[in-house]
């Protein structure tokens, strides 16, 4: 499997760095000549996985009292990512409590700094955690977009 060191710093290609330039600034492990190259993938080791980061993500979430926690497999289904999470608080403070404490346990158990967008309104707080992407939701919020809906697996119970 070919494993990517995520050292790519945003400006490059807006700086005039051509793109080759920029995958030369990714450090990567020697393949064996002849086998497949895998898809890139930014920040993935053989120990960790999707699934190990869905399991952390789902006890973070139990651990701080989120509601009506639904995990989507979407392997298969988009390349965004493997697994789609989405959970309610009770308040804009918890969501924002939630998203806060999700990232630093997903920092210092993988080292990986997640993309965390809406903290600061705490209606609807978005984690991409590269392979699972997290949706925290105010339960208003959460009933009004209805993502289970849009991405269920067809024949699903929401």
């Amino acid at each position: 499997m070919l494993v990517w060191a995520s050292t790519w710093r945003p400006g490059l290609v807006a700086c005039g760095v051509s793109e080759d330039n920029v995958l030369s600034h990714l450090n990567a492990a020697p393949v064996a000549s002849g086998a497949p190259v895998a898809a890139m993938t930014m920040n993935v080791t053989d120990a960790e996985t999707s699934d190990q980061v869905l399991a952390l993500v789902l006890s973070s979430l139990d651990d701080d009292k989120a509601e009506e926690i639904v995990s989507i497999d979407l392997r298969g289904r988009s390349s965004i990512a493997d697994h789609m999470v989405i959970c309610s608080g009770r308040s804009s403070r918890q969501v924002g409590a939630i998203a806060e404490k999700l990232t630093e346990r997903l920092k210092e158990a993988f080292g990986r700094t997640c993309k965390i967008e809406g903290k600061d309104q705490g209606d609807w707080v978005l984690i991409d955690a590269t392979d699972v992407i997290v949706h925290v939701f105010r339960p208003e919020v959460r009933e009004f977009y209805q993502l289970e809906k849009m991405w269920m697996p067809t024949g699903a119970k929401v």
